[in-house]
């Protein structure tokens, strides 16, 4: 079978398979993005920000890392589809998103080199604001790559290469800044270096430049009004953003605050050590899930009805902590969390390629779609933070991770025009 790597033309609807060394580097991209956004998430943010705090009561730690997440949150929303909307109309040579994907992965890297050297909590807010604002700027040129090169009958297992790398990531960098590498700062640093060194195969590949005649009129009161999608002209559009709204917060409420759930909620001695294992039996789930269920799903031609049980089952996971907190159920529930969130990766995102309005705005409407996942990652904290400082416990941010997750479920059940 014929492979090739770019699309006849820059806004042209691909139709042939991209190659294996495409989707290598293409995997080896997301492989150094999520070490480097989810490591600090999951680890290094919250103990930096603990250590400085030193609070006496931990729900300050707790409230602490919420809103610096929160704030985080609200550059994601300008972020991604700003940038988005300028790879659309970039003309350079390179092509329209290997520019954004190598400014997004230097302005990221050279933040968490940043981030690691900071002693005060407005100066570590401000450097993780920066290292999000350059992972939304290259994860948002990175994610358009799909449509603008790959086919749709290939989608579902490519997009499991974006997901499958997450819960790889995870686990690697979980185990180099706990094992390898002593101190925060060197922690930090050493993401950083590992992100820019797994980019630069991708950046090597050929990205179809936009033809002059192509380009959309560059403005800020057009780039402006692009971002605004009519749920009631594009529908499907509509229902897939919110289906990933709600699950995407769902699952940052059952996974950004596992730390602190380990450490207070269950008393957990070795927090640190049984994080990593939780995250190793995610890791195995998510990978199993996101490569056979996306490649299945292309196979079958459907992806509503994947996307539905995907979202079930990681509310079912959530229900399952709130009623019975113990470290064996954890275990279990990481399980179910991973095979429905792996899932629900891979498939969602090929799912979301097949409801876009319009080929020539493909990097801004994904990068709306991008704003679906990061932002809950942001939001979900501070919003299961509040929930620990009103109960004095953990069961009410499981309970709204499944009801969350069980939304989102509902919601993507109403597409019509993807089966």
């Amino acid at each position: 079978m014929t492979t090739v790597d770019t699309a006849p033309s820059a806004l042209g609807e691909p139709t042939r398979r991209v190659s294996r060394g495409w989707i290598a580097a293409f995997a080896g991209s997301w492989l150094g993005i999520w070490m480097a956004q989810l490591t600090p998430v999951q680890l290094l943010l919250p103990a930096q920000i603990d250590a400085q705090l030193h609070p006496d009561d931990w729900v300050d730690s707790v409230m602490a890392f919420g809103v610096i997440s929160g704030i985080a949150s609200l550059f994601v929303i300008v972020a991604y589809p700003l940038t988005g909307a300028l790879s659309d109309r970039t003309t350079s040579r390179f092509g329209r998103r290997r520019p954004w994907i190598a400014i997004g992965a230097l302005v990221f890297a050279f933040s968490l080199v940043a981030l690691g050297f900071q002693t005060e909590l407005w100066t570590i807010g401000a450097a993780w604001i920066a290292a999000t604002v350059g992972f939304c700027i290259m994860t948002a040129a990175l994610t358009a790559t799909i449509s603008d090169q790959v086919a749709v009958g290939q989608r579902g297992f490519v997009s499991g290469w974006m997901s499958a790398p997450q819960a790889v990531g995870i686990i690697v960098g979980l185990v180099i800044v706990t094992e390898l590498v002593p101190g925060t700062a060197a922690g930090y640093a050493v993401l950083a270096v590992v992100l820019l060194v797994l980019v630069v195969p991708f950046l090597r590949r050929h990205d179809q430049p936009l033809a002059a005649v192509e380009r959309a009129r560059v403005s800020a009161r057009s780039i402006l009004a692009s971002l605004w999608i009519s749920p009631r002209q594009y529908p499907d559009f509509g229902w897939t953003l919110l289906s990933r709204v709600l699950v995407s917060i769902g699952n940052a409420l059952g996974t950004s605050l596992l730390l602190y759930f380990l450490m207070f909620g269950l008393g957990d001695e070795n927090a640190e050590a049984d994080l990593i294992i939780l995250t190793l039996i995610y890791m195995v789930f998510v990978i199993i899930a996101s490569l056979t269920l996306g490649r299945l799903s292309d196979r079958l031609g459907r992806r509503r009805v994947f996307v539905f049980v995907a979202a079930g089952l990681q509310g079912v996971a959530a229900l399952l902590l709130a009623i019975l907190p113990d470290f064996t159920v954890a275990m279990i529930a990481a399980g179910l969390l991973g095979l429905g969130y792996g899932c629900f990766l891979s498939v969602d995102q090929a799912l979301a390629t097949q409801v876009l309005p319009d080929p020539a705005s493909r990097g801004k409407d994904l990068g709306i779609m991008n704003i679906a996942s990061a932002v809950p990652q942001s939001i979900g904290p501070l919003l299961g933070a509040f929930a620990v400082l009103a109960t004095g416990s953990f069961t009410l941010v499981f309970v709204l991770g499944a009801i969350f997750a069980f939304g989102g479920a509902l919601a993507v059940s109403r597409v019509r025009s993807v089966r």
